[in-house]
């Protein structure tokens, strides 16, 4: 049986990239609603239906666990889809609480990037209330971002233009940690170390819910030894143009991490 990772776009690739590097024995299938992308910017009920008829579809398939490869879907949903389904489901959320463990010495603030949506919900309001104490963490929306990465955009010197522009008015020696609250937003992050002063830290959520997915599929025996890391790419469109994007975009990401993590890149 396969994990399963769901996301409204091509984000959550970031997401199943950090798992497939962790678990080499397991089967995937990725699930993109690519008929209501991106959610970020669209009212909650409708996000709500779209994600309840997105899992009901990945509950089709042969899946012993689910990961909301998304920060919006996870604030709109993830109590509900917890009580209706009988498999482990496993959500996101920014990665306040280590941003604000890693400035705690240094007294500097923190810059969170996310969706409207995310960041209007009382999931992220309640963790940041919870977490910062010391009044440290700002936000800042970036809407058009996954409509970059949905677009295949990474183009430096357009995307340089476009968090300067998004940048204008902070003073950025006042940050020590930029957390990226959407899983498309991991992408850009090589364009925006090199745009962030050297002493900023940029980190993202996708490793803590790696390992919170290893945790609970070691918990409930569903640890794989046989699989061979066979990936299947899915859409609500059924688009094989957008499940080429998708083959496409997990290539360029490995890549990217690859790079960033010192492993040797594949061919």
């Amino acid at each position: 049986m396969r994990i399963a990772f769901f996301d409204s776009g091509l984000g959550g690739l970031t997401v199943l990239s950090a798992a497939m590097r962790e678990l080499p024995q397991e089967d995937f299938l990725f699930f993109a609603d690519t008929l209501h992308v991106p959610y970020g910017t669209k009212a909650k009920e409708d996000v709500k239906s779209y994600i309840h008829d997105a899992i009901k579809t990945i509950m089709q398939e042969e899946v012993k666990a689910i990961v909301i490869a998304c920060n919006t879907a996870t604030s709109m949903a993830i109590s509900e889809l917890r009580r209706t389904y009988p498999i482990p489901i496993i959500g996101m959320e920014p990665a306040v609480k280590q941003a604000v463990e890693i400035n705690r010495s240094s007294g500097k603030r923190i810059l969170v990037f996310a969706t409207p949506l995310t960041l209007r919900e009382s999931k992220y309001r309640d963790l940041v209330r919870r977490v910062d104490s010391m009044h440290i963490v700002d936000s800042l929306p970036l809407p058009e971002l996954v409509e970059y990465c949905e677009a295949l955009n990474f183009d430096q010197k357009i995307m340089n233009a476009y968090f300067t522009e998004k940048l204008d008015g902070f003073d950025l020696n006042e940050y020590g940690t930029v957390v990226l609250g959407c899983t498309h937003y991991p992408f850009y992050k090589k364009i925006l170390s090199d745009l962030l002063p050297e002493h900023i830290q940029i980190i993202d959520g996708s490793t803590g819910t790696v390992n919170r997915l290893i945790q609970v599929l070691r918990a409930n025996d569903l640890l794989s030894s046989s699989g061979t890391q066979d990936v299947r790419l899915l859409n609500s469109s059924q688009s094989m143009e957008y499940a080429e994007k998708m083959e496409k975009a997990l290539s360029i990401y490995r890549e990217i991490e690859n790079r960033q993590q010192g492993y040797p890149e594949r061919n």
